[in-house]
């Protein structure tokens, strides 16, 4: 089986103090009930570079250890895809060497192209053939969810365990995933 996972707010945490609706906020653009995701100012990826250095991103230890203890299984290929766009390049490196990230995943994708994270996250879902994939952003998997209906999603949240569709579901932990 092949196993995906984002990045943010699943293995590394937010900055802390800023709230995750204002990161949200910043990062979501709407145009006609369309997704859409801004490419942030040059100030704010200024910004962005700062608060994505490792000492404001701080590891979620127990999803961590929860895919290292799956990695030792030895049973499924596991994929880190994040979207990152390319100005953060840097930082992602720097958090991949941190975290040792490139021990546990068989392979890592990025968003260094900068195209719309969840047309990226398609195409990565579909050429690495991902049977399950969890991420934190709910619009994001709604449309993934719909292009690749035989692809389990999970929703990683703190607040609701539930069906949201027929492959689409909300969890509170990455075990969850294979309940």
């Amino acid at each position: 089986m092949n196993i995906g996972f984002d990045l943010d707010k699943i293995f590394i945490n937010y900055p802390p103090f800023i709230p995750d609706r204002l990161v949200d906020k910043l990062y979501k653009q709407r145009s006609n009930s369309m997704l859409l995701y801004r490419i942030p100012s040059k100030v704010e990826q200024f910004i962005r570079i700062f608060s994505h250095h490792p000492f404001f991103r701080p590891p979620i230890i127990r999803n961590i250890e929860f895919v290292k203890s799956l990695t030792r299984m030895n049973k499924n290929k596991h994929y880190l895809v994040s979207s990152r766009f390319s100005f953060l390049k840097e930082r992602a490196e720097a958090i991949i060497k941190k975290y040792e990230f490139d021990k546990i995943f068989d392979d890592m994708f990025f968003n260094f192209e900068d195209q719309q994270p969840h047309t990226f996250k398609d195409g990565v879902i579909r050429k690495m053939k991902i049977d399950r994939y969890v991420d934190d952003d709910l619009p994001l998997l709604e449309f993934v969810s719909k292009n690749n209906p035989k692809v389990k999603f999970f929703w990683l949240n703190k607040k609701v365990n539930k069906k949201l569709s027929s492959n689409l579901f909300a969890i509170k932990n990455l075990s969850e995933m294979f309940k």
